[in-house]
C-alpha cells in the first residue's frame, strides 16, 4: 500500500479495487473509511460499532488492506478524504437539474482520470508498450462497452501500420487465440476482470505462448492474476451510471497513451503511415 505523501491520492482507488476480493463486512469497512464523515479522530470502537465488527477484526482488516493497522489506515484515509478530487463525485439524484446531471458527470469522469493516473504503474506501461511495438499481430478482446474501447484502439494502430484486430464474440475469440504465437500479443479489456469468455480466450492465448496484457479495474480478479501485464482504471460510479461509464473514460485514455508510446518508438515510420493510411481514405471525405 502507498504510503507517502504524494500518492495519497491513490489510496481511495487502491482500496476500491480490493472490493472484489473483500468479504461483505471487510468491503463495509472500506465503504466507512472513504465516506465524507470519515476522519483521524474516528475512534477504533466506534468504527469496530459501525462495521458491526470487532475491534480485532477491524485492525486485521486493516492489515489486509496493506497498512500496518488501523491507526495507520485512518491517517491515510482521513487525508485521502480532504483532497480536492474526492470532492469530483457526487451521487446523482432523481431530483437533479440537467445542469447538476451533466456537471457530475463530467467531474466523476475527471475524478476517475486523476485516480487512474495515480495508481498506474509506469514500468507496466513501458512493458505493454514493448509488446505492442514489437509483436506481429495484436489482438483485442472486449465485451459490451469494452469492445468499443478495443475497436477505437484497433482503429488508432491501423493508422501507423501496426496491425490490430478486435473481437468481441467469444468464438472469434478462441479462434484468434488459437492462431497466435509468442510473437503476438493479446489485450483484454474487461472492468470487472471475471467475464467468463474473456477468461476463457486469455487461457487459450497463453496455451500458445501468448503474452496478455490486462485492462481492469480490479486488483484480485481472475483476469488480472492471468495476465503478464495489469494496466489498472478505476472509477466511482453510481446507481444510475455503474462504474463502467466513467471506467471506460480511463480505459480509453490509458489506450491513447499506450498508443503514443509506442507511435513515438519510431516517429518517422508512425508519421509516414499515418499519412499513407489517411490518403487511403481521403477520397472518402466531400
Amino acid at each position: 500500500m502507498v504510503n507517502r505523501a504524494d500518492e495519497i491520492s491513490a489510496i481511495g482507488p487502491r482500496l476500491r479495487m480490493m472490493v472484489s476480493v473483500l468479504t461483505s463486512l471487510e468491503t463495509k469497512l472500506v465503504n466507512a473509511v472513504l465516506s465524507s464523515e470519515f476522519d483521524e479522530h474516528v475512534a477504533l470502537k466506534d468504527m469496530a460499532i459501525r462495521c458491526e465488527m470487532s475491534q480485532a477484526m477491524v485492525v486485521k482488516t486493516a492489515k489486509k488492506l496493506g497498512f500496518s493497522g488501523f491507526k495507520e489506515l485512518r491517517t491515510l484515509a482521513a487525508k485521502y478524504n480532504r483532497l480536492p478530487i474526492t470532492e469530483m463525485h457526487k451521487e446523482l439524484s432523481p431530483t437533479d437539474t440537467t445542469r447538476e446531471i451533466v456537471t457530475k458527470v463530467f467531474r466523476t469522469s475527471a475524478q476517475a482520470l486523476e485516480e487512474t493516473l495515480a495508481i498506474l504503474d509506469m514500468n507496466a506501461v513501458e512493458r505493454a508498450a514493448e509488446l505492442l511495438a514489437n509483436a506481429q499481430q495484436r489482438d483485442f478482446y472486449g465485451f459490451g462497452g469494452s469492445s468499443q474501447i478495443a475497436r477505437d484502439s484497433v482503429h488508432k494502430f491501423l493508422r501507423i501500420g501496426a496491425r490490430a484486430t478486435a473481437y468481441d464474440d467469444p468464438h472469434m475469440m478462441l479462434m484468434s487465440a488459437s492462431l497466435l504465437g509468442n510473437k503476438d500479443v493479446v489485450l483484454a479489456i474487461s472492468h470487472s476482470g471475471q467475464t467468463k469468455d474473456i477468461i476463457e480466450a486469455v487461457k487459450a492465448a497463453q496455451a500458445n505462448g501468448v503474452p496478455v496484457i490486462a485492462i481492469t479495474n480490479s486488483f484480485g480478479s481472475p483476469l488480472a492474476n492471468m495476465a503478464d501485464i495489469v494496466l489498472s482504471s478505476t472509477a466511482q460510479g453510481s446507481p444510475l451510471t455503474g462504474e463502467n461509464a466513467a471506467a471506460r473514460i480511463a480505459q480509453l485514455n490509458i489506450l491513447d497513451a499506450l498508443f503514443v508510446v509506442v507511435a513515438q518508438r519510431d516517429y518517422a515510420h508512425a508519421e509516414q503511415q499515418i499519412s499513407r493510411t489517411m490518403m487511403s481514405v481521403a477520397h472518402k471525405r466531400k
